[in-house]
């Protein structure tokens, strides 16, 4: 399950650059990613099999490169030993901005460049109002945009660090370096600097009361409707792990896409409650109040929308809300592991503007893969009035034609 990136109806914010930073070179895109050594098919076994075991990364890479200790090594791979990493360039005195993308399947990475503060200046593609820290972190899927100044000698180089959480995550090799090359600095020379001390102690993101998005934007006062999603993890009738949300474990049918049954006015589905619609109707707004019971974290992402982040946490939602006149919006958080005394919980609203059925679901690769997905259907009388791209119906006529006489193994949930 690979990242996609998309524009939201919610926020056109992006369209106009924030007045209130400036920078002077665009670095691009900083993709980091775990690295996993054997194929799909074989998490997936490991995560929904008997009996139930979670994946280890077997390593982290920052743009695709990191060495690796090939005397790790035992199945017979092919490894190079001193494989390159990636390398960057700073101009001295310069200001650059980098786009960063946890691009991975399971790891929360906390980012970092050795002796330098790093201001952040917007989060999935929502610009907030600067502010600087030591540590970006981020869940899969999520992406932040920082700025960085150039502050050190033209001879300098540095270390670009990503670590996987080992609290929060299971790798066997979280560290991902990169270089960092200052105008004059010797570039076939390894950086000496030294890292920076981190305390995070949670499985969250920043603090809510940190991130403000730049162009104020306030939740209706009451929300039109409130959805509360129970989060837990067990086993089906032959024994096979699953996530559950509400008591029922997400498995898509191919042959039944739900966009194409609600087009066709079929909003009601009785006989297939795996499919896990939420129908929310004509409601103007949905606030959706999620309690993890399970001791791991979830980076929970909603399509088609930037959503208002309101609280997250430990326990119980005491109905406090962050920044009330302007909480952060993104379209991916981290919800905390919990257990069913004290769950996490993870609390969004958003306006139901945008017709369709979008997916509601956690970034973790296994975690959907194994049922943690709802469906939101929303605005299903104004998805009967949508324009089907003839090149969609196609590929459903396609896919009819295959599967009518291929037998499709669907070793997962569908996603």
């Amino acid at each position: 399950m690979g990242l996609f990136i998309k524009r939201n109806l919610d926020d056109c914010s992006h369209v106009e650059r924030p007045k209130n930073y400036n920078y002077d070179i665009d670095i691009g895109p900083v993709l980091l990613s775990d690295n996993y050594h054997s194929d799909y098919h074989t998490y997936i076994d490991k995560t929904s099999g008997i009996p139930f075991e979670l994946p280890f990364s077997d390593n982290n890479l920052i743009n695709g490169k990191m060495f690796y200790n090939c005397s790790l090594v035992t199945s017979g791979q092919a490894c190079t030993p001193n494989a390159p990493i990636s390398k960057f360039q700073f101009q001295t005195g310069k200001t650059h901005r980098l786009r960063l993308i946890n691009a991975g399947a399971e790891g929360i990475q906390h980012f970092a460049i050795d002796g330098h503060t790093m201001a952040v200046i917007a989060n999935d593609f929502v610009p907030v109002v600067p502010y600087q820290t030591n540590i970006v972190v981020l869940g899969v899927g999520q992406r932040t945009d920082i700025v960085v100044k150039a502050t050190g000698k033209a001879t300098d180089s540095y270390w670009m660090r990503s670590n996987i959480s080992i609290q929060c995550s299971i790798p066997l090799q979280p560290y991902a370096l990169a270089a960092i090359y200052y105008p004059e600095a010797n570039t076939s020379a390894t950086p000496k600097s030294v890292a920076t001390s981190e305390n995070y102690t949670s499985c969250g993101n920043t603090a809510l009361a940190d991130t403000k998005p730049l162009f104020p934007s306030a939740p209706p006062s009451s929300p039109a409707t409130t959805k509360e999603i129970d989060i837990t993890l067990g086993m089906n009738s032959s024994g096979y792990t699953l996530f559950y949300m509400n008591g029922e474990t997400f498995r898509g049918n191919y042959d039944a896409p739900v966009l194409l049954l609600a087009k066709m006015g079929n909003i009601s589905y009785p006989d297939d409650p795996e499919w896990n619609v939420y129908n929310f109707g004509t409601n103007s707004s949905v606030r959706i109040i999620m309690h993890n019971e399970t001791p791991l974290a979830h980076p929970m992402h909603l399509h088609g929308h930037n959503f208002w982040v309101l609280a997250e946490g430990v326990g119980q939602w005491d109905g406090t809300i962050v920044n009330p006149g302007n909480p952060q919006r993104r379209d991916v958080q981290m919800l905390q592991a919990g257990t069913t005394e004290s769950p996490g919980y993870l609390v969004i609203e958003y306006l139901a503007n945008n017709p369709g059925v979008w997916p509601l679901h956690c970034h973790i690769s296994w975690h959907v893969s194994t049922g943690l997905y709802v469906n939101v259907l929303e605005q299903p009388d104004q998805i009967k009035k949508l324009n089907t791209p003839s090149t969609l119906a196609q590929t459903c006529r396609d896919w009819a034609t295959f599967s009518g006489h291929t037998v499709i193994d669907q070793i997962d949930s569908g996603l």
